[in-house]
């Protein structure tokens, strides 16, 4: 079908949209819409928010605190921009106020503005939720054997590494989503780890992450500690990796694209899980492909 007018708030919807073959519809993104690689060439950018290229983890945490502790924003919309657009539909979210502009934000502006847009909040908690949110967004935008063809496609991609992993031990496996202050894996990665053939611990399965204790990770003894630091591809999460091979010298330390593999729930979680299991598993598995790994410690 296509033909709708598409606005992405979130690089997760960028990339399901573009997965679903309705990148031509798409007429307005974010800043962070960064994959695939065309997906700023012909789309307006309707959301911006602060460059934090050359801050610490530790200065992008005060600044986060200090933004949402009074009252404002880590994300600008150019209102103008979006009603100039006319869109028919808006993808955005309300799982995480420091990933994305909250769809209420967006619904103001449409009111103010206008615009008679419907707006689809995607939520997912778990992995079969952000499939589950592919579907969704298919059926809404006129293609659900689409989506129904790409989920079948990632569930059989799941199916094929949990049948390589089968019956082989499990390793401890420890997901550091931020280093400074520390933060575990929440949301759908611990689903991603026991999907690799792993056992997550000192994670928030299904739940929003929450600062912790470098303290809950040691005595959590991984065997295994992955960093994918939300809003890093792999060269900031070796850099961030590094630092943890210090507060965790017994576990092997990994460095994972965490914008590309993990923390953007779309399609290419399944990537992720496949990744993680060529870890975890290096002996049953393909090998990750080159820039989306690395080995530290």
């Amino acid at each position: 079908m296509g033909g709708m007018r598409l606005v992405s708030l979130l690089p997760s919807a960028t990339e399901i949209v573009h997965a679903l073959g309705l990148g031509d519809d798409l007429v307005g993104v974010t800043f962070e819409c960064d994959h695939p690689p065309t997906a700023r060439t012909d789309a307006t950018v309707v959301v911006g928010g602060r460059d934090t290229r050359g801050m610490s983890p530790a200065e992008i945490d005060d600044y986060v605190r200090a933004q949402l502790a009074a009252g404002g924003d880590l994300y600008t919309l150019h209102a103008d921009a979006l009603s100039g657009l006319a869109p028919d539909l808006i993808l955005t979210q309300d799982l995480c106020r420091v990933c994305a502009l909250p769809s209420g934000h967006v619904s103001d502006a449409l009111d103010h503005l206008g615009c008679r847009a419907d707006v689809l909040s995607l939520d997912p908690y778990s992995l079969d939720e952000v499939l589950a949110t592919i579907m969704e967004v298919g059926e809404r935008t006129g293609v659900p054997e689409r989506a129904g063809a790409l989920v079948a496609d990632l569930r059989g991609r799941l199916a094929a590494v949990a049948a390589a992993v089968a019956g082989r031990p499990r390793p401890r496996v420890a997901v550091v989503e931020w280093v400074d202050p520390p933060f575990p894996a929440g949301h759908w990665v611990p689903d991603l780890v026991r999907a690799a053939g792993g056992e997550p611990v000192a994670a928030r399965p299904g739940s929003r992450t929450a600062q912790t204790t470098w303290t809950e990770f040691v005595e959590a003894a991984p065997d295994v500690v992955l960093v994918s630091p939300c809003g890093f591809h792999l060269p900031g999460a070796v850099e961030q990796a590094r630092l943890v091979a210090e507060r965790l010298p017994d576990a092997a330390i990994w460095a994972i694209d965490g914008d590309g593999l993990v923390v953007r729930p779309g399609p290419r979680l399944v990537d992720g899980v496949e990744a993680i299991a060529a870890i975890l598993h290096p002996d049953a598995v393909p090998a990750a492909p080159a820039g989306t790994v690395a080995r530290v410690a």
